[in-house]
């Protein structure tokens, strides 16, 4: 079912972002090789109904050289590719066409352009520039906005429980859960019964980092392509075998810390945020697939 591989290039990043799913900042570790790089592709070309390339991090721009020619290689390959970046480096107007013009020139089909609070402020905003510049050079592009969590009125609250909707977009996994969750309205495990974001058992895109591991959730590693072929690993991924996505699958995080006795003793906000929690308890446990441990936080 796979249409899309999302390349993590790195791990670090120039900024560190309280709503980061994989912990990313200055001081985080890991960034792939040009060959690591090729070695995604070749394996992504033998995985029927694979189009898509996506680069991401962390921030890809940080590596420049080799994201050009990661992007060539896609293209040269037959691949459509994206790029998922906070373009830190547009400056000026000047300095955003020359950043972004050889993405043009090698056809990249979707720029995404992280353009927040929790990236920059109102006042000199590279992903403002960013934005103008992909349209003057024609490339499709759209900004992702995440805002600070807050309660949405009445109106928005969830029909089936009667409790409030958490508003902003952003997703408790990663620094989010120490960062972002104090002070929201919370619920009892048992309510967190299915994962509503990530389609486990029939993933459309994983994404794989230098470690090699294959995400189906940040954190959550079907496995690891430098042990085994990633088109071998997509091929012979059944959820159900998964021991944490089986678990998941089935009953959501409340499913999964039934499943290996995780004592729940406290609320979460949404199911994402007791879904980390829990795994953060499995770690150990599970190495091979809630993996890399840094994406867990500091203290794990």
């Amino acid at each position: 079912m796979l249409t899309g591989i999302h390349i993590l290039m790195t791990y670090t990043c120039n900024l560190e972002c309280d709503h980061c799913f994989l912990y990313s900042g200055p001081r985080a570790q890991g960034t792939m090789t040009l060959a690591q790089i090729r070695s995604v592709l070749d394996e992504s070309k033998k995985i029927d109904g694979v189009e898509w390339i996506y680069f991401e991090g962390g921030e890809p721009f940080l590596f420049y050289p080799s994201l050009l020619e990661g992007i060539r290689l896609a293209r040269s390959m037959g691949f459509k590719v994206g790029v998922v970046t906070n373009i830190y480096g547009a400056v000026s107007d000047e300095d955003a066409d020359i950043l972004l013009q050889p993405l043009a020139d090698l056809g990249v089909a979707d720029l995404r352009i992280s353009n927040d609070s929790f990236h920059y402020g109102s006042q000199n905003n590279p992903a403002g520039r960013g934005l103008a510049a992909a349209r003057r050079l024609g490339i499709p592009t759209a900004s992702i906005c995440i805002e600070k969590p807050f309660v949405e009125s009445v109106p928005g609250q969830d029909q089936a429980t009667g409790s409030p909707v958490i508003g902003g977009g952003a997703m408790f996994r990663g620094r989010a859960v120490d960062t972002l969750a104090e002070g929201l309205p919370r619920r009892p495990a048992r309510h967190f019964t299915t994962c509503p974001h990530e389609k486990l058992e029939t993933p459309s895109r994983v994404h794989v980092d230098c470690y090699g591991h294959v995400h189906l959730c940040q954190g959550i590693s079907m496995g690891n392509m430098w042990q085994h072929p990633l088109s071998h690993l997509v091929r012979s991924y059944v959820a159900t075998s998964h021991p944490i996505c089986g678990p998941l699958a089935n009953g959501g995080p409340a499913g999964l810390a039934e499943h290996y006795g995780v004592e729940l003793e406290q609320e979460y906000v949404d199911e994402c945020h007791c879904c980390t929690l829990i795994r953060r308890t499995l770690v150990d446990r599970f190495p091979q697939y809630l993996a890399p441990r840094q994406v867990y936080g500091p203290n794990k």
